[in-house]
């Protein structure tokens, strides 16, 4: 890791002090950055119905917020300022923006959403809001004014489509200039605006509510209840009160809800399938003439592979998950685990045997793809 992306600081300290506790503004965390995307690029982005993108315009107090794509002429019916282009999940698309989420991979993937990059003319912003998960704002280009806020009172202003804070009280300003960082746990009040023409460069890190989770969950269980037999009552009785449920069903049926059990490996097997789901835009590119095994496994050998921009993949002992896939290594689990972290495999590292196969069901579905 770069020693400045966290002020000198080391990983371990960073977490210790900082992750999910308090901001951290770094001067310089990335001396020189000059950012990976023009507007131009950005309005191209936004014109596709494969990534996600916002436009936000602030008129006094009124906003409005389009949703992408968006036509090539867009900003010729823009005022001159007082507004905002968002493009989500820009490390689909640049193989730059991958390399730049590298920078910390000190917090497991399972946590990492995307990268998000914004362009704003002079006075642009989203308004002060909160996030629910842990961001870092690294400056592109330009400078932004940052207003933080540790308030507890998170009331959103009514009849907008915004999640704007209704009572925004700063406690803290920074102007963040190309390179500079600002790291933000979740439920702190912020609000940024351009000065002057400005990017921003968000990498977040998502983290499901407790509900979903539950929720997924419930739905995972749901596809791998055994659970035979039919309700049955040979004991019955007469009830003085037809539509009372009587407390032997309850008991009979509370018997059977009981026998409903999970294990570790269950959670593993729900994580890894559930972290690793591809968002809905997400679409992967089997190769048009897919090589027999033979000869992907030669060309593997010789040049390498590396996994496609949208594929997640993580890991637990021998249980590797593949795009929302579960799959078990019976051989070289050390050549997944490196895929998986280094998202790339060296062809000298590339197995022979066993998984072989299993990274050649990858290939031809569009996960991985062979180096050039």
């Amino acid at each position: 890791m770069n020693r400045t992306l966290l002020g000198g600081l080391s990983a371990p300290a960073f977490l210790r002090r900082h992750w999910q506790k308090t901001p951290l503004l770094v001067r310089g965390a990335l001396p020189g950055f000059a950012g990976l995307l023009e507007l131009r690029d950005m309005i191209e982005l936004a014109g596709r119905d494969d990534c996600e993108s916002r436009l936000i315009v602030r008129n006094g107090r009124n906003w409005t917020v389009g949703h992408g794509p968006f036509p090539s002429s867009l900003l010729r019916r823009l005022p001159s300022r007082n507004w905002t282009l968002l493009v989500q999940g820009v490390d689909l698309f640049l193989p730059q923006a991958r390399q730049l989420l590298s920078q910390f991979s000190f917090i497991p993937y399972s946590r990492l959403d995307d990268l998000m990059v914004s362009y704003a003319p002079d006075g642009g912003g989203v308004g002060p809001h909160f996030d629910s998960y842990d961001v870092f704002l690294l400056q592109g280009p330009g400078r932004r004014r940052w207003q933080v806020s540790r308030q507890e009172d998170l009331t959103l202003r009514e009849h907008i489509a915004l999640k704007i804070l209704k009572h925004f009280r700063p406690e803290g300003e920074a102007v963040l200039d190309p390179g500079d960082m600002l790291y933000l746990p979740p439920q702190f009040a912020h609000d940024g605006i351009a000065v002057g023409d400005c990017y921003t460069y968000s990498i977040g890190f998502r983290a499901a509510s407790h509900r979903e989770l539950a929720s997924e969950f419930l739905m995972f269980l749901e596809e791998r209840l055994r659970l035979p037999g039919r309700y049955a009552d040979p004991d019955l009785s007469i009830q003085k009160h037809p539509a009372q449920i009587g407390p032997a069903m309850i008991r009979k049926i509370g018997r059977t809800l009981r026998g409903i059990r999970w294990s570790s490996n269950d959670i593993v097997e729900f994580l890894g399938s559930y972290l690793t789901e591809p968002k809905q835009q997400v679409r992967f590119m089997p190769p048009s003439r897919p090589l027999a095994f033979a000869a992907f496994s030669r060309a593997a050998r010789r040049k390498g592979v590396r996994l496609s921009p949208g594929t997640q993949m993580l890991y637990s002992g021998t249980r590797f998950f593949m795009n929302g896939e579960s799959a078990g290594a019976d051989a070289a689990p050390e050549a997944l685990r490196r895929l998986a972290n280094d998202r790339g495999l060296p062809g000298r590292r590339f197995p022979r045997h066993g998984s072989a196969e299993l990274l050649y069901q990858w290939y031809r579905a569009g996960y991985i793809s062979i180096n050039a």
